[in-house]
């Protein structure tokens, strides 16, 4: 897969680049409903036998448009989202660089230089996506603005039993600590990633060791609590426990909350090494101990917990 980044000035530089069917989206988390839009181009660059492409934008404009001092976490920051598209098959990926002067392009401005000047040949995209100054430019007028020059395919609403499937609707669920209907909503269980670093070492004098994770990106953080999750390191995948939260019982000013894995069966030193956590079930909220044999107690009930459900379940993180 080939990743180009594009701005205003690069566009007007950038070599005759070979057709494509093109995707255009967001697409923070890459869920189900996107996957619909992704796969849609998939078929159609098949069908012309010509390559597939996504154009996702970077910042989200909400981040550019709204309060800049204030950065906005995602489901799936810019990495992780471009990880996500090559497991999809993706053969382009165009990032561009959102700003406040691409914010003012003109929908047949966006048209010229972002898909006709791509050489793209056939657009899909969700029934809801504008593109343009103010969002002015909708998937019912596209052809008013190809003028003949490319085909299209809007993709209707993405729902479940419940509602339309959205990246606001996961944001919520993660706030709230049901990761396992955010998992239903991505289509895989919700993944962080980060650095292990160098923790105070209390989980191991209580016989749980812990990994400490950082997050190299701006990653949403699930709600406090105790969860089933799964650690992948260098390729290889491990079953545990992670905890979100302040450690109320040592800690009484901690500014964000940490996230660490308790490892089963696993005794090697990966500080400094990235690893992605899966999340899969919320056990309990996190509490506040009276002392360290209570909260071993806890903890052996929590990882019988986890134990019991990945006996249950087959993981894939």
């Amino acid at each position: 897969m080939v990743v180009v980044e594009l701005d205003l000035d690069s566009i007007s530089h950038i070599e005759a680049p070979a057709p494509t069917a093109m995707a255009l989206g967001y697409f923070d988390g890459v869920h189900k409903g996107h996957k619909a839009v992704i796969e849609t181009a998939k078929a159609e660059a098949a069908k012309r036998g010509i390559q597939s492409a996504v154009m996702t934008f970077y910042p989200h404009p909400k981040e550019v448009l709204g309060k800049p001092d204030q950065p906005i976490d995602y489901l799936t920051p810019l990495q992780a989202k471009v990880a996500r598209l090559k497991a999809l098959g993706v053969d382009v990926v165009y990032v561009v660089h959102f700003t406040k002067a691409f914010s003012k392009l003109t929908p047949q401005a966006f048209i010229e230089r972002f898909v006709i000047g791509l050489n793209v040949k056939h657009v899909v995209a969700g029934f809801d996506f504008t593109y343009g100054v103010k969002g002015e430019g909708k998937m019912d007028d596209i052809d008013r603005y190809a003028n003949g020059r490319f085909t299209h395919t809007t993709v209707e609403q993405v729902s479940d039993e419940q509602e339309k499937i959205s990246s606001t609707r996961i944001r919520k669920q993660l706030s709230e600590g049901n990761v396992s209907e955010a998992a239903s909503l991505l289509g895989y269980p919700y993944v962080f990633s980060g650095t292990v670093v160098h923790g105070d070492a209390r989980g191991r004098l209580i016989g749980y060791p812990t990994a400490n994770i950082v997050a190299k990106e701006r990653f949403i953080v699930p709600k406090t609590g105790v969860y089933v999750v799964t650690l992948t390191h260098a390729g290889n995948t491990y079953e545990g426990m992670a905890n979100i939260g302040y450690k109320p019982t040592f800690v009484d000013d901690l500014a964000k909350p940490i996230v660490e894995v308790n490892i089963f069966d696993f005794n090697q030193e990966i500080y400094g090494e990235t690893v992605e956590v899966a999340f899969y079930e919320r056990i309990r909220s996190e509490q506040k101990f009276s002392g360290i044999d209570e909260i071993k107690a806890q903890l052996g009930r929590d990882r019988a917990t986890a134990l019991q459900f990945f006996k249950q379940h087959t993981t894939n993180g």
